[in-house]
């Protein structure tokens, strides 16, 4: 992972590398300054060396002091522009890995993990390595620069902080050894967190109509409490382990006073070397305060790094082929013994043996109870999940052939969720073709009964559109979707269930407008009113992931159970037939 996160520096790389040795000279600044403090006082204050020799002193003192200051200001400033720019390249590189998944690597993790992922386990990464960028080096050339000086000031005082490290060193020890568990432990409940926040927001509507605002309360504040244990559990190890440290220092500075004062009484120590050796020691001290801070956040981020490689290094499900490409010639569709499973092999499948023959520019009507993998179905064709058996041919091809790029040109498809993203409303409509006309922009909204609340607006086409379609309707946003997916001109068009939310007489508008503005294209209608799929050429009666029948609206009423059984239900219902 190491050269992975070097690699993602890119351009900032020289910035990391320059870094350190500006801290160098940082760290050779401070090292001198207490060996000049010495002389400064115990020849130019005490031993009579004169004004003259103060100043020449006390001047170096500064000058060492203000080349500290630069050094540091430019290593600070190499350090975060190094660290923003890995923790940019590192969200993109994630982001970029993630939009190659496919359904099934998603569902893996889950959006609120992913989410946790590109958010927070990238910023303890970041700090981490500016820790280590500015601490890293800083902390053990001061550890080994101060301990040699200190060494050449007194033998004997060197003896009390010797006598520390291994205290100070057990105590950093112990807290990398268990801090990496119960910090993994944090981040999962940080994960399942946010997987609730985000379930809560999405569906706040449903919340509040159900009257389950205290039951998701409640829900969350055991969450909340899970989180609360699982991150003390992790801060105890840190406030346990810090006292120990500060009490270790603050026992040898005490130590270093009283038996340094007693060695200048003695005679054995100068004053001005006894002052040394005190900044030394906090040099020291200091410095192993700076390695167990730079542990503990190594300890944090190795859980991190760990949750961002296992999403770095995730092989998409689904593999796309190089350059170039055969593009999709037409509209057939064919399945060959297909099977599919959501868990993988050996779980249960979803779809069960399906063989299906779909000519070109053939209307097809898809039905079924709910699970019947109506939706599983459709979302093959573009292989937005990959087959667990059997073959699918689209265009007379395996889809293995084509490009995912190729592939999905050349079908559109509309989800049973209406997605639509913040801008504009032509900015979404854009989205199936960038290069569309304003006059394409109109056909394909007055085909899917969109252009009349559109001419609506005050701004028309440049009305704003919030995160999720926030301020449209479900019909409305149902029919913008349509519209957007109308734009790109498809040799297959998929709609999931996208006129459930429109009445019976905009629904046949809108099958109108279709049938006009896709002539040629093979289109597959999932529905669950009869009225919207009896006019296709074939209807497909989907049953627990095998289908059951599949005919014309007549042929089915008369031959198969299931489909006369939805038809009689809605007509009790008093929907239309």
């Amino acid at each position: 992972m190491l050269k992975q996160l070097y690699t993602l520096l890119g351009k900032y790389r020289r910035d990391a590398l320059l870094a350190p040795f500006l801290i160098l000279g940082e760290v050779l600044m401070e090292l001198f300054i207490p060996y000049a403090m010495a002389g400064l006082i115990d020849q130019g204050v005490l031993g009579g060396g004169g004004i003259s020799y103060t100043v020449k002193m006390g001047g170096l003192m500064l000058l060492m002091a203000l080349a500290a200051l630069v050094f540091g200001a430019l290593a600070g400033r190499l350090a975060s522009r190094a660290c923003t720019g890995l923790a940019a390249n590192l969200r993109t590189a994630l982001f970029d890995r993630v939009m190659a998944f496919s359904f099934s690597n998603v569902d893996h993790f889950s959006s609120a993990s992913l989410i946790t992922r590109l958010t927070s386990d990238v910023t303890n990464v970041q700090n981490a390595f500016l820790m280590i960028l500015r601490m890293g080096l800083r902390a053990p050339i001061l550890l080994v620069g101060a301990a040699f000086l200190a060494v050449l000031l007194s033998r004997r005082l060197s003896l009390i902080f010797l006598a520390a490290v291994p205290i100070l060193a057990a105590a950093i020890v112990y807290m990398m050894k268990n801090g990496y568990p119960r910090f993994q432990q944090m981040l999962r409940r940080v994960d399942a967190m946010n997987a609730s926040v985000q379930e809560n927001l999405t569906g706040i509507r449903v919340v509040k109509a159900c009257v389950r605002e205290k039951y998701e309360t409640e829900k969350f504040t055991e969450g909340a409490e899970a989180l609360r244990k699982a991150q003390f559990f992790a801060e105890r190890l840190v406030l346990l382990t810090l006292p120990i440290l500060q009490l270790t220092i603050s026992g040898c500075i005490v130590a270093v006073v009283w038996f340094g004062g007693n060695l200048v009484v003695a005679g054995g120590l100068e004053l001005g070397q006894l002052s040394a050796f005190l900044s030394y020691v906090s040099q020291i001290l200091m410095s192993l305060m700076f390695l167990s801070m730079i542990f503990l956040l190594c300890v944090l981020s190795r859980a991190s790094v760990t949750r961002i490689q296992e999403v770095l290094t995730e092989t998409p499900s689904i593999q796309d082929i190089p350059a170039p490409s055969p593009e999709l010639t037409d509209g057939s569709i064919e399945f060959v013994d297909a099977s599919f499973s959501y868990g993988g092999p050996g779980d249960n499948l979803t779809l069960e043996h399906i063989s299906l023959s779909i000519r070109p520019g053939e209307i097809i009507g898809i039905i079924g109870g709910t699970g019947s993998a109506k939706s599983t179905l459709v979302q093959l064709i573009p292989r937005l999940y990959e087959l667990s058996g059997g073959r699918l041919l689209v265009g007379g091809r395996p889809v293995q052939e084509y490009s995912l790029d190729a592939l999905r040109k050349g079908i559109s498809m509309v989800l049973q969720k209406n997605t639509l993203f913040s801008g504009t409303i032509r900015e979404n409509l854009l989205w199936g073709n960038p290069n569309a006309t304003q006059q394409e922009l109109e056909n394909a909204c007055r085909a899917a009964q969109a252009k009349e609340f559109i001419d609506a607006l005050p701004d028309g086409l440049e009305t704003r559109v919030e995160q999720g379609g926030a301020n449209f309707s479900g019909g409305q946003k149902q029919r913008l979707c349509i519209a957007r997916a109308l734009l790109s001109r498809p040799k297959i068009m998929i709609l999931d269930d996208s006129t459930s939310a429109v009445d019976t007489a905009t629904d046949a508008r809108i099958r109108e407008g279709l049938r006009r503005e896709l002539h040629g294209a093979t289109v597959l209608l999932i529905a669950q009113r009869i009225s919207s799929l009896r006019d296709a050429d074939r209807i497909i009666v989907m049953d627990s992931g095998t289908i059951s029948g599949v005919g014309t609206h007549e042929e089915l009423l008369d031959g198969n159970p299931i489909y006369r059984e939805i038809v009689e239900s809605q007509q009790k219902g008093g929907m239309p037939i």
